[in-house]
C-alpha cells in the first residue's frame, strides 16, 4: 500500500495550531511512513510553530475580515481569490488522501478547494461556540469532531462526533508529579498554592486583579504561582515575594498544574480541555474581547455543570474576594468542583479524531 498523504490546516492562534499538531503526531504513530503537509496563513504564528514541531508548512496570503471598516477588508476579496488559487495548486501537487482543518483563516480556502476536488475532509472545532471558518465549511466536509455537547445548533448533527480537544499527554497522571512540582517551584508543603494563568502573552485584567488582591491572598495563607505573560513581566516582577512567584512564561505546565491546589484561568478552548484533565478547583475569568465571546460560552458550559466557578471581568471587583473566600472555606465545594470537572475530561481526543480519519480513508479505499 502506498504511503498515506495528510494535508492539515489550522492556525492564527495556538488554539488552532496545537490541536493540528497533536492530530498529526497521532497520525504519525499510526502511519509511520505517511507524508504530511501543513497549510497556514503567511504572517501568522503557525509558520514558526509547525516547523518547530517537525512538519513542512506552506503559507497562504489570507486574513480575516475586520469588524470595522479598514483597508485590510478592501484587500480581503483579492486575498481570498489568491488563497483559493494557491490552495488548488498545493492540492494538485501534493495529492492528499484526506484534508484536515482545525479552524483559522487558512483552513477555509484549503478545505473548500479540497472538497471541490473530491478529497475527503474532516474539521475539528475546539470551542463551544463554533468559529466562522468551520461553520462555513461544515456543509462541505464529511466529519466534524467537536469538544462540547449541543453543537448541532451549528453543524449538521449526522456529521458530528464528540471527541474533545487534543491535549498534551504530559498532563496525564499529574498527581504522581506533586513532589517533583513542590521541589521545582520551591513551595512550602504546609501552604496551599494558587496558580494564575493568563495565556502566554498575558491577561491585563487578571493581572490587575492579582496585584490588587495580593494582601487578601496573603491573609488566606496562599502561595502564588503567577504567570503574568510576556507583555507584563517588567510591570509585575517587582511584586514577587517569598509567597508570590511572578513568571512571564511557564516551561513546565505539567508541574505547575501538579503543584496547584486552586487555579485562576482564562477560558480558551485548550485551557478548558487541559483543566478538565487536571481536575483541580478552577475559577474561570473569560476574556470578553474574543470573537463571539466564545470564552464566556466555554466557561459557562463547565460552570453550569457545577464543575468550575465563572466570574466575568466586569464582576471581579464586586465578587472575586467573596466567591474565592467561599471556595477556600469549603472543602466540600472544592471536592465537588474537582470531581465534576474531571468527569468532562477527554484524554483520548487525538486518538478518537484519528479513528474518524481512518474511517474516512477506508470509505475511500485508500
Amino acid at each position: 500500500m502506498k504511503p498515506r498523504k495528510f494535508i492539515i490546516s489550522g492556525g492564527g492562534t495556538g488554539g488552532h495550531i496545537y490541536p493540528a499538531v497533536a492530530i498529526a503526531n497521532e497520525l504519525k504513530t499510526r502511519f509511520p511512513d505517511a507524508e504530511f503537509l501543513f497549510v497556514g496563513a503567511e504572517d501568522r504564528m503557525e509558520m514558526e510553530k509547525v516547523p518547530q514541531a517537525g512538519y513542512e508548512i506552506k503559507g497562504l496570503w489570507i486574513s480575516g475580515l475586520q469588524r470595522r471598516l479598514s483597508l485590510q477588508n478592501l484587500a480581503f476579496p483579492l486575498k481570498l481569490v489568491s488563497s483559493l488559487a494557491k490552495s488548488f495548486k498545493i492540492l494538485k501537487n501534493f495529492k492528499p488522501d484526506i484534508a484536515i482543518g482545525t479552524g483559522g483563516y487558512a483552513s477555509a480556502p484549503l478545505l473548500r478547494m479540497a472538497a471541490l476536488k473530491g478529497v475527503p475532509c474532516l474539521i475539528q472545532e475546539q470551542n463551544s461556540h463554533a468559529g466562522i471558518t468551520n461553520k462555513w465549511l461544515s456543509g462541505k466536509v464529511q466529519k466534524i469532531c467537536v469538544a462540547y455537547e449541543g453543537m448541532d445548533k451549528f453543524f449538521p448533527s449526522e456529521k458530528i462526533k464528540l471527541t474533545g480537544n487534543p491535549v498534551r499527554q504530559d498532563l496525564l497522571d499529574i498527581s504522581l508529579k506533586r513532589e517533583e512540582a513542590m521541589t521545582f517551584f520551591n513551595l512550602k508543603k504546609n501552604s496551599k498554592t494558587l496558580l494564575v494563568l493568563g495565556g502566554s502573552l498575558g491577561a491585563k485584567r487578571i493581572n490587575q486583579l492579582i496585584e490588587k488582591s495580593l494582601p487578601f491572598l496573603k491573609k488566606q495563607n496562599l502561595q502564588v504561582i503567577w504567570q503574568c505573560g510576556k507583555y507584563y513581566g517588567e510591570i509585575y516582577k517587582s511584586k514577587a515575594s517569598e509567597a508570590v512567584q511572578v513568571h512571564t512564561f511557564l516551561n513546565r505546565m505539567d508541574l505547575a498544574y501538579a503543584a496547584a491546589d486552586f487555579i485562576i484561568s482564562r477560558a480558551g478552548a485548550l485551557s478548558v480541555s487541559e483543566l478538565c484533565l487536571v481536575g483541580k478547583p478552577v475559577v474561570f475569568i473569560p476574556s470578553p474581547n474574543v470573537a463571539e465571546d466564545h470564552q464566556t460560552k466555554n466557561a459557562m458550559a463547565i460552570s453550569q455543570k457545577n464543575a468550575a466557578l465563572l466570574i466575568k471581568e466586569n464582576e471581579l471587583d464586586a465578587n472575586f474576594e467573596k466567591e474565592f473566600s467561599a471556595l477556600l472555606a469549603s472543602e466540600e465545594k472544592q471536592k465537588a468542583l474537582s470531581e465534576n470537572i474531571k468527569k468532562l475530561a477527554k484524554p483520548n481526543a487525538a486518538k478518537e479524531i484519528v479513528e474518524e480519519i481512518e474511517k474516512l480513508l477506508k470509505m475511500r479505499n485508500v
